[in-house]
Order: C-alpha cells, then structure tokens, then sequence
C-alpha cells in the first residue's frame, strides 16, 4: 500500500499530469505535493482547492442520501442509545473543475478515522484523459495509507 509520496508520483504518471497534491479540506495544508501548480505556489493552490472542497462537501445537495453532515457521521440507536456509526465514506466521490487549458480533479480519500483529506491532480487539457485519471485516482484513493 503506497504512501503519500508514492501516490503523488503515481499521480504524475497519468497523461497530461501537472502537478498532485494531497491536501486537507479542514486546513488547507498540502500533505504532499510534486509538479508545477497554477499561479506556481502549490500552497496557495492547496488552500483554494481546499475551500471549494470543503464547501461541496458540506452541501447537502451534492451528498447521497443518508449521509449526515461532510464527514458522513450518523447516530444509530442501539439498545444502550445513541451510538456513533462507524467511519463512513467521503460525502462526494470526486469534483472535477474545468477551464480552457486544464482539468482540476480532486477525489476524497475514504479512511478508517476522521479525516478530511483529497488528491489534487491538474491535468493539460491537450493531453489528459479525464476518465483515466478518475478511475487511477479513485484506485490511488483507496489504497493510499495515512498514518
């Protein structure tokens, strides 16, 4: 199971990559980052992406059904009362944000504890595959260890 710096490497082997970054929706701190980033500051693009993250991920209307809030945490009563459900998947699969030149493709991570945390890929437009790396992403995704 790769790490952060194996997943973001991983990440530049898509076609058309430009740069990866693992990033915190609460705090808008990159984890990780490699490439080059819009602007050229891969920590003011961390913070960017971070605010449309956080903002998607607490709407309801972009959530499924039964998911409780971002982090997707619901009480269930059991015979003692209220018990906290077990960790849940991310609110939103995946955004994708498209201008001229590029793609913005930004999957949440699915962990076993409370966290908040997204792959950031940006991809030429003239070279990428958009589907391909929602698929890689989505693979990277849920064998990316935290810890």
């Amino acid at each position: 199971m790769p790490g952060i710096d194996e997943c973001l490497l991983e990440a530049m082997r898509l076609p058309g990559a430009r740069g990866a970054a693992l990033v915190d929706w609460t705090s808008g701190l990159a984890l990780g980052a490699v490439g080059e980033f819009p602007g050229g500051d891969h920590e003011a693009a961390a913070a960017e992406a971070a605010e449309v993250a956080r903002l998607t991920a607490e709407q309801r209307a972009f959530t499924p059904d039964g998911h409780d809030g971002p982090f997707g945490h619901e009480d269930r009563e059991g015979a003692a009362g209220a018990v906290p459900a077990a960790p849940a998947d991310p609110p939103v699969e995946d955004l994708i944000i498209s201008n001229r030149d590029s793609y913005h493709v930004l999957r949440f991570v699915p962990t076993s504890f409370d966290s908040s945390v997204f792959l950031h890929v940006w991809l030429a437009r003239s070279d990428g595959n958009l589907a391909l790396a929602r698929i890689r992403l989505g693979e990277m995704a849920e064998r990316l260890v935290l810890g």
